[in-house]
């Protein structure tokens, strides 16, 4: 699939590009990624070159994965989010830049292109998210994102080391409401 973006009131989301390279490293050395994330650790250079090359570049020509940077009107990258075919949403936000209501705008957004099926042919009724057990500001986010707490289950996508430790688990549906659900383990 041609890769295209998307925008919202105070985001642009386009797929990260080598001129990202620096941004990327630089955020993935937070050692909540090391925690919370399945990206390599330590994060090196070669990570992002193959991250952007192959990992973006093949998942859009596939239509397996959308991921686009989540970056300022200037075009400066803060963050980024990734949506897989197969139903669920990943997400991340540059330290400096958290608490601004970025990457629920950037969740909102690409939710609502997923169930417009804005060209991505998928047709999707439900987007599904997960999160290790403990990542409270991914949870606030999907929360807020009007997300229902589905519960605790083995993670679908692996760890680093391949395997699939319990997670939190929600979705939303295309036809809810987008309202704070109760129920979170917040």
């Amino acid at each position: 699939m041609q890769q295209f973006d998307l925008r919202s009131a105070r985001l642009w989301l386009s797929p990260p590009t080598a001129d990202d390279l620096d941004a990327i490293v630089r955020y993935c050395q937070d050692p909540l990624f090391e925690r919370f994330l399945t990206t390599p650790w330590p994060y090196r250079r070669d990570d992002a070159v193959y991250f952007i090359e192959e990992v973006v570049a093949g998942r859009w020509q596939t239509g397996e994965e959308f991921t686009w940077g989540i970056r300022a009107p200037s075009g400066a990258l803060l963050g980024m989010i990734g949506w897989r075919t197969r139903g669920d949403i990943g997400y991340w936000m540059g330290e400096e830049h958290r608490g601004r209501g970025y990457t629920l705008e950037a969740l909102t957004t690409v939710c609502d292109w997923v169930f417009a099926d804005a060209g991505s042919g998928t047709g999707a009724e439900v987007v599904d998210w997960e999160t290790s057990i403990g990542n409270l500001a991914s949870a606030r986010v999907a929360r807020a994102a009007g997300f229902r707490y589905t519960g605790i289950a083995p993670h679908v996508v692996p760890e680093r080391d391949g395997s699939h430790p319990d997670g939190w688990h929600g979705e939303l549906r295309r036809d809810d409401d987008r309202s704070v659900k109760d129920g979170w383990p917040l």
